[in-house]
């Protein structure tokens, strides 16, 4: 007792041990059960990023006693991190395939969210138009075998354009990326060579060209260099002021980028669409259809772990296919078709905690 009368900063030391403790009983930092809000950590595809982080925001006026975090790191990575269980739902333009989903401890459902058009940008000052581009050249020019500004296949689509003898430097996504998976897929489907030798992937070997991480990366590198061609989601091309090519679809119309073209692709490829959602709709036909369309995912596993969380995300999720959705044509992405925000609600209604239904 002498020795805590003689030594104030003795009983300092143990009231603030005591009040540590307390904060670490009441469940501090925004634990489930605690006094702050409750904490939802997503992450993955850039593609969607724009919009959800307006949904974030819009969504957290709404419910402040959630606090979700998005975190735009690619969809491969998105892809890793739901399946090592340290986000609460990832996100992703490529369809989780049937291996990434053998790989997670439990079984994950695909949630789409809206559509988008990956778009072929550039930077060339002396064309003042959009380009038009059939598939067979920009399959050539990501293939290396198109090297000139103004090579002969170029310029037989574009007799008025303005095209410089100067060389191009083609710009793809360095990590692993849904917009890739969409941009690769629609060109395996229309270059037979690009099927053959790089294929469908979120990180194919690239031909040629250097690299950019995020569709801001690759935006970024287009915007500051001369005479560069890209691919990057539309929202990255309108925000940055660069121009996108009219691409030659399937009916052999050259079709701008737009949120009624991406809708009639997605119109186009409904009655192919699985159960599980994972569907792809590039190169779809019809004449009003951007050739270069996809859905973008969140995915969550089908019985969450945490019952109050689970809730939570549940109830996010189901804001974003319904009101959300108005948010999505102000930045540039497609709502959802009515057939298809149906049959998310009943993913979203599979989804469970301990067996038992969240909604």
């Amino acid at each position: 007792m002498s020795a805590f009368r003689k030594s104030p900063r003795i009983i300092a030391v143990v009231v603030a041990m005591f009040a540590l403790l307390a904060l670490a009983c009441s469940g501090g930092g925004g634990a489930p059960g605690g006094g702050g809000p409750l904490k939802l950590q997503g992450a993955g595809a850039t593609f969607p990023n724009p919009l959800y982080q307006k949904w974030v925001s819009e969504y957290d006026k709404l419910h402040p006693n959630v606090a979700i975090d998005y975190q735009s790191i690619g969809s491969g990575g998105g892809i890793k991190q739901i399946q090592e269980q340290t986000i609460d739902f990832g996100a992703s333009d490529a369809p989780m395939s049937d291996a990434d989903l053998k790989a997670a401890p439990g079984e994950i459902v695909h949630i789409p969210t809206v559509l988008g058009a990956v778009v072929v940008t550039y930077n060339v000052a002396a064309i003042t138009q959009p380009l038009k581009l059939s598939p067979e050249v920009v399959a050539d020019i990501f293939l290396g075998k198109i090297t000139k500004w103004n090579d002969a296949r170029i310029k037989q689509d574009n007799p008025q354009a303005n095209l410089p003898a100067a060389d191009i430097t083609t710009v793809h996504r360095s990590d692993g990326s849904g917009t890739t998976f969409v941009f690769t897929d629609y060109l395996s489907k229309v270059s037979p060579e690009w099927k053959e030798k790089v294929g469908t992937d979120k990180s194919p070997k690239w031909p040629v060209g250097q690299g950019g991480k995020g569709n801001e990366g690759v935006t970024g590198q287009i915007k500051q260099q001369p005479n560069t061609i890209g691919y990057v989601e539309l929202a990255y091309a309108v925000q940055n002021k660069l121009p996108a090519a009219l691409i030659k679809n399937a009916s052999g119309k050259f079709v701008e980028a737009s949120i009624d073209a991406v809708t009639a692709a997605a119109a186009s490829a409904s009655a192919q669409t699985p159960d599980d959602l994972r569907v792809s709709i590039t190169n779809a036909t019809g004449d009003s259809v951007y050739p270069i369309s996809s859905y973008t995912y969140l995915l969550a596993y089908k019985d969450q772990k945490n019952a109050e969380k689970g809730k939570a995300l549940v109830d996010f999720l189901w804001w974003a296919i319904h009101d959300g959705e108005q948010f999505a044509k102000p930045l540039q992405y497609s709502p959802l078709p009515a057939e298809i925000v149906t049959r998310a609600e009943a993913k979203i209604n599979s989804i469970t905690a301990g067996g038992k239904p969240l909604r």
